[in-house]
């Protein structure tokens, strides 16, 4: 079953033109659907301006070379590993979930457009076993999230009962693709027509749900998550910090002469305050 392209046995049912204009239609609903987030929230303007703001209150310039190299660190990190989850079960889930979506659209594009029709070819088994696995993944990471990890009272204390509306429409919509896209191949596999072409039809629903509810659930984030993080980089870089204060070492009599306050409060020898929330291992997200 997991090795077998079931687009091309709808493919006698539906034409492949068809699956392909479908696709097309998710995608362009991804794009319109991220472009009407960004006017309605405003994120690309207040991106913007909190750049060039971040700009004015630079201490120093920081070159291309180092920007990139700030580029290539945000890739790896916030994008590639998802580092910015201290739990690690929750960066677990986070990261089979991500990975088997990816798997699973490069795919079933992969699929449809190349391995389905009269003309064409038979698909490989690497790349029909990688569409099953990849919503494997997204089942595993993502039923995870839900019934365990989401209903941690360490964390969100939700139960899995409980719909919060648009924040939960993309974590639904996901899990309910991968799940009926699952149920079709095996169904369709083992003969059970009826069956299968519910499961089907079901596939399509959930999938449109997903990709044509991008305005509303929280799909556009993971578009300026890493925008905000190389943001983020780049003002700890050029000292400008988002305005905050810097860490400071309250021992430097540097510090005390610029705040002269400070052994009024906390003494000459001022004490190590402690890790603060860092004392005890994370539980939470």
């Amino acid at each position: 079953m997991i090795t077998n392209n079931p687009f091309s046995e709808m493919a006698t049912h539906i034409s492949p033109s068809m699956m392909k204009s479908y696709v097309v239609l998710m995608i362009l609903f991804v794009i319109g659907g991220t472009v009407l987030d960004m006017m309605h929230k405003q994120s690309a303007k207040y991106f913007f301006a909190n750049s060039k703001k971040a700009q004015t209150g630079a201490k120093r310039k920081v070159g291309g070379g180092k920007k990139a190299g700030l580029a290539v660190k945000t890739v790896a990190n916030e994008v590639l590993t998802s580092s910015e989850f201290c739990n690690s079960k929750r960066r677990l889930s986070h990261l089979m979930t991500m990975y088997g979506f990816i798997f699973f659209v490069v795919t079933t594009a992969l699929l449809i457009f190349k391995y389905t029709g009269a003309d064409a070819k038979e698909a490989p088994v690497l790349i029909a076993l990688l569409w099953h696995l990849g919503a494997l993944s997204l089942c595993v990471g993502g039923y995870w999230f839900w019934f365990k990890i989401r209903v941690d009272v360490a964390s969100s204390g939700v139960k899995w009962n409980q719909f919060n509306g648009r924040g939960d429409l993309f974590i639904l919509g996901l899990l309910a693709t991968a799940t009926f896209a699952l149920l079709w191949s095996f169904t369709q596999a083992i003969g059970l027509g009826g069956f299968a072409v519910l499961m089907f039809a079901l596939f399509i629903i959930s999938s449109t749900v997903l990709f044509g509810s991008v305005y509303w659930s929280k799909f556009a984030h993971m578009f300026f998550k890493p925008a905000a993080a190389f943001q983020k980089k780049v003002a700890q870089a050029d000292g400008s910090n988002e305005n905050l204060p810097a860490d400071y070492d309250l021992t430097d009599p540097e510090l005390q002469a610029k705040f002269p306050d400070l052994p009024t409060y906390l003494g000459k020898n001022p004490p190590n305050m402690g890790l603060g929330i860092k004392r005890e291992a994370p539980r939470h997200y």
